[in-house]
């Protein structure tokens, strides 16, 4: 059972959110936070798979909820996702880095809204790749390249090649295909490459690639 809190200053969103989620099979709406310090407090109390995080909330913003759970070993499993109106605010991308999972727009369909809950909740590819990769792919474009550390050195070149496919938004089915190998080997690199860069998960792949310079904006958006 994949448990979900929903952490929003809005009633009606929440509200909105639990009717779509509440009755799907294998999800469960364990409760709502009305701002970032209650959701760390019910996260830690509650325990969820799934936290939908809002930006702007009173007193401890979104962001700021994020880094403190991010940082907790307590929470080292919690998938953390943050929902935007498409703004590209440079706090936005300091999220993902400090450990949130991808992005939701508000006004998501209802079908997509919990599948993207399914999928994060499996660690298995980017929330709605289609939004994700291109705001990331616009806040990427502000880092300064002198001032990031590739570190790539501590990956293989075939490991490499599928950090690239990683950043593109592809599931481990489609590196597989890709790469003609079986989606054990590509759900193998992908862990090995998750280990050695320490990343919680691949959204924060997706930023290593870009702040590596190993995949660009441009590139992306082709």
């Amino acid at each position: 059972m994949i448990k979900v809190l929903l952490a929003d200053d809005q009633t009606l969103v929440r509200v909105g959110f639990r009717s779509i989620l509440e009755g799907q099979p294998g999800i469960a709406v364990a409760g709502e936070a009305g701002d970032g310090a209650d959701a760390v407090r019910q996260c830690a109390a509650l325990r969820p798979d799934v936290v939908l995080m809002d930006v702007r909330m009173p007193d401890v913003d979104g962001i700021e909820a994020t880094r403190r759970l991010a940082a907790d070993p307590a929470h080292a499993g919690l998938k953390i996702i943050i929902l935007t109106t498409y703004e590209l605010d440079e706090y936005i991308y300091g999220a993902l880095r400090a450990g949130a999972s991808g992005f939701l727009l508000k006004d998501i369909d209802p079908a997509e809204l919990i599948r993207a809950v399914r999928v994060v909740a499996q660690g298995d590819a980017l929330v709605a790749p289609s939004v994700t990769r291109r705001l990331i792919a616009e806040l990427a474009g502000r880092v300064d390249p002198q001032a990031a550390d590739p570190g790539l050195d501590v990956l293989t070149s075939r490991e490499r090649e599928v950090l690239v496919l990683i950043a593109d938004g592809l599931s481990n089915a489609e590196i597989a295909a890709r790469l003609f190998v079986t989606p054990t080997t590509a759900k193998t690199y992908v862990s090995r490459i998750m280990t050695k860069l320490a990343a919680r998960d691949r959204a924060q792949l997706v930023i290593f690639a870009y702040e590596a310079g190993l995949v660009t904006p441009r590139r992306l958006l082709r």
